[in-house]
């Protein structure tokens, strides 16, 4: 018999997640995932009236190819990428790595090129599909979050399968706050910045689109940022381990950027891409009550609990600004006390302090009520 976590994770990702109906195709992306989940996904496709359509991708590979693209390859397999992707109604992806750190001596003009090139698909993926996008627990991100491999399993199956529904209740009163909202104003130690969410809207995230789940998003207006902010987490960007980065904020660009680890010209490379990705493509407040360390694995560390991201490049989904960029970097500022504290402001509202929603009407997210 397989692993009966893995039917559990699959039946959430096909029905709830993806709300398979009949007779839509569910494209699998499996990266580095064992092919028990692909099977159990392929099952519970079937179940549920779809139809699977499978890829199977390997990291060390994908190296390869990046290091090696050109325009006419770019293009090719952005051709091939899109016309299949115009075929199906839901996307999965499961993205394991052995190795986290596999794409840092791809050329940075090619890992440029290549998403440049590459960006309608995600772009068609993200507005034109129901899709959900996760990690796959391997003894890499068990020693990142400094976890025993089995721990780290067991902990990856219950932030993963945990109860989406209760979220997606309680999260509703931040919603309307982030609608209602103009001015948002983030303060702690080493930052101090200010923005407008006025009519942008406002977007949460409750197990359909990342699994695991657990934040809400808005996005500043083009050029309302201003000020500095210091994250406290490390990012992995781009097969780049950054620490320490700091971002100075003028009219909605970053008009310097900086970091600890001799990684500077890297993150400047990077944040050079185009020219969107120095402007900002998302804000968001993450309260997933599991979560409460960094393990530089995006997918986690932008919901844990009393954190915030801020997001340089293009948003990934409505609502957005308008900004274009083949960049999306969520960098992660966590303001419980023991990370040194923090306050979120809407306006003239303390909405969290020290990590925890202040208003009645929110905390029903805090991690003692979430759980």
């Amino acid at each position: 018999m397989g692993d009966p976590r893995y039917a559990k994770l699959a039946k959430l990702l096909v029905e709830y997640s993806c709300s398979i109906q009949k007779g839509e195709v569910l494209l699998l992306d499996m990266v580095d995932v064992p092919d028990e989940m692909s099977v159990a996904l392929i099952r519970a496709t079937r179940a549920a009236g779809g139809v699977p359509l499978v890829e199977v991708r390997h990291s060390r590979v994908a190296r390869e190819i990046q290091r090696g693209t050109d325009e006419v390859h770019s293009k090719l397999v952005r051709d091939l990428e899109m016309q299949r992707m115009k075929r199906v109604q839901a996307y999965v992806a499961i993205r394991g790595a052995h190795n986290a750190s596999e794409s840092s001596d791809v050329p940075a003009a090619a890992q440029k090129l290549y998403a440049k090139t590459l960006r309608p698909v995600l772009d068609h993926r993200i507005n034109k599909t129901k899709w959900c996008v996760l990690r796959w627990p391997t003894p890499s991100m068990a020693q990142s979050a400094n976890m025993s491999t089995e721990a780290f399993e067991d902990f990856y199956f219950d932030v993963c399968t945990m109860d989406y529904e209760r979220m997606a209740k309680a999260v509703l009163p931040l919603k309307k706050r982030m609608e209602q909202a103009d001015r948002v104003r983030i303060q702690g130690p080493g930052t101090d910045l200010t923005f407008s969410i006025k009519g942008i809207g406002a977007k949460p995230c409750e197990g359909l689109r990342n699994i695991p789940d657990g934040e809400c998003f808005s996005c500043p207006t083009l050029k309302s940022s201003n000020g500095v902010i210091s994250f406290n987490t490390p990012t992995l960007y781009a097969g780049t381990k950054f620490e320490g980065i700091r971002l100075e904020m003028k009219q909605g660009r970053i008009a310097k950027a900086t970091c600890a680890g001799g990684a500077e010209k890297r993150l400047n490379e990077i944040l050079d891409t185009d020219a969107g990705s120095r402007f900002i493509g998302e804000f968001s407040l993450g309260f997933n009550p599991y979560i409460l360390n960094p393990m530089c694995d995006i997918l986690f560390d932008e919901k844990i609990a009393g954190s915030l991201h801020y997001t340089p490049g293009q948003a990934y989904d409505d609502p957005g600004n308008g900004n274009k960029s083949a960049v999306h970097w969520d960098m992660v500022l966590i303001q419980r006390p023991e990370w040194g504290g923090g306050e979120v402001w809407f306006d003239d509202t303390l909405i969290r302090k020290d990590g925890l929603f202040v208003p009645k009407d929110l905390l029903a997210l805090n991690p003692d009520k979430l759980r």
